[in-house]
């Protein structure tokens, strides 16, 4: 079927999501055009008939985020860059994570993240919300976590929107997503054990 006769409906769904994986800075082309076989693959789609082109931003404030979440490791909180789609399955790779680290002998306290969905909130609305928490359900002990966060993303002058309780994201507002495809470094799950590992060697 040629993309020419596809239902109109579907064709904006797929420019959508090429808009966001390209943008989203985390997929080479090759990934992409994965992923989207993969989501319409009962759709008989010609994506060679579809741009996908990696975006050419210039990283400067993913770099500072990217500083804060590396920094965290040296607070005890392991930091995840684009966990799961949304946040029930960000938090499960979060512990996912933890039994990794766990089971190579190292404890942190706690982590934050932001989801795919997050990713996609910030490209259409400058604005970046980020989910934290502890690894034991004690609450005190997640709003610590979630003040460390706080004072760490002010500290490389993020204008920041929370209310101060577990019950709400830390939200970077504005935050203007630039995040450039970089091949030579790991990110999500991987990348932030690697970082968590790496500050204890």
């Amino acid at each position: 079927m040629s993309n020419n006769n596809l239902d109109q409906d579907l064709v904006e769904e797929i420019e959508y999501m090429i808009n966001a994986l390209t943008k989203s800075g985390f997929f080479n082309t090759d990934e992409i055009l994965e992923i989207l076989e993969d989501e319409f693959i009962e759709e008989n789609v010609d994506f060679s008939q579809f741009d996908i082109s990696l975006n050419e931003f210039d990283n400067s404030n993913f770099d500072k985020l990217d500083y804060v979440f590396n920094s965290l490791a040296d607070k005890n909180i392991v930091a995840i860059h684009n966990c799961g789609y949304d946040i029930e399955e960000g938090v499960a790779d979060a512990f996912e994570l933890y039994v990794h680290l766990n089971n190579n002998k190292h404890t942190p306290d706690g982590f934050c993240f932001y989801t795919f969905e997050d990713v996609e909130e910030a490209i259409l609305y400058d604005n970046l919300k980020i989910t934290f928490g502890d690894f034991e359900n004690n609450e005190d002990k997640a709003l610590d976590i979630g003040k460390i966060v706080y004072d760490s993303l002010k500290s490389q002058d993020f204008k920041i929107n929370w209310d101060g309780t577990i019950n709400n994201q830390i939200e970077i507002n504005p935050f203007k997503w630039d995040k450039s495809y970089d091949s030579q470094k790991e990110y999500e799950m991987e990348g932030a054990y690697d970082n968590f590992v790496g500050k204890r060697c």
